[in-house]
């Protein structure tokens, strides 16, 4: 479909429990996400700054909002969204 979402970019904060890869298999268990990437970018005392690239086919952002809130973390922006089969061009 050339008008959905296929891919999102996400600041994510975090409590330093759950680990990123129990939040990656968590990610991967909604049917609509291909793949996930997740990046800390900062570490606290108390919490992990993250940057998550999720892929997909039609990704609902309020779902996956409501997937990470449910394990205490916070969506702080919506940093990048892709519609359709959009790709980088080459450098």
């Amino acid at each position: 479909m050339a008008n959905t979402i296929s891919r999102l970019m996400l600041d994510v904060l975090k409590p330093h429990q759950p680990s990123i890869d129990v939040l990656g298999a968590e990610l991967m268990k909604l049917e609509f996400v291909a793949g996930a990437k997740i990046k800390v970018e900062e570490l606290d005392e108390k919490t992990a700054s993250l940057r998550i690239i999720v892929q997909g086919e039609d990704l609902d952002l309020k779902i996956i909002t409501d997937k990470l809130e449910s394990m205490n973390c916070a969506v702080h922006s919506v940093d990048e969204v892709w519609c359709g089969n959009y790709s980088e061009p080459p450098k």
